[in-house]
């Protein structure tokens, strides 16, 4: 249940474990949850959802202080995280379950978002169109318990090396004053 203090995100951007570790770095995020969305299967687990067979994509529930940090600003963190370009792809993920989608949880959430795409497109932000989609959410499905600060518990894990840390450290220039102390 939400106070008044707290609002849910739900953003898909490729790996959940990037997008995750950025996420829970900024201030006015209370947490930031790697899961699954959007599917046809109930309590799916991620060998199911690395399979493509469930629908699912993968997630991070961010749930924030709007005194803190806006919904806008969530959505600038994110289109800087991933490349909103490509369909069912980031790197080297490819698949459905890695597509860039936004789940609003409000009509106001569903604007912004809607805007925000609009503007970037109009500034030409990116070399081709944004492929975002923007989609009411649905059943959110916090992922196995390893999945979770998967960054923060691996960082020496090769993956984190070569695709998260660099992403983190592109993240930590351009947000450093929204970066917790």
């Amino acid at each position: 249940m939400s106070m008044a203090n707290e609002q849910t995100a739900v953003f898909g951007g490729g790996c959940f474990w990037c997008v995750e570790a950025a996420f829970n770095r900024l201030t006015g995020v209370k947490s930031a949850v790697s899961g699954y969305m959007g599917g046809h299967v109930d309590n799916p687990s991620y060998r199911q959802v690395c399979n493509g067979d469930t629908g699912h994509v993968e997630v991070v529930q961010v749930t924030f202080d709007p005194g803190q940090i806006s919904y806008r600003g969530l959505l600038e963190v994110f289109f800087a995280l991933h490349d909103p370009t490509t369909v069912n792809r980031q790197g080297n993920d490819v698949g459905e379950q890695y597509r860039s989608v936004i789940y609003y949880a409000s009509p106001e959430q569903e604007q912004e978002a809607e805007e925000t795409i609009a503007a970037l497109n109009a500034a030409k932000a990116f070399p081709e169109p944004i492929v975002t989609t923007v989609e009411p959410a649905a059943k959110f499905y916090p992922a196995e318990d390893y999945h979770q600060l998967y960054y923060d518990n691996n960082a020496t894990q090769p993956y984190c090396q070569f695709v998260i840390a660099p992403k983190l450290h592109k993240f930590e220039k351009k947000f450093g004053e929204k970066m917790r102390a």
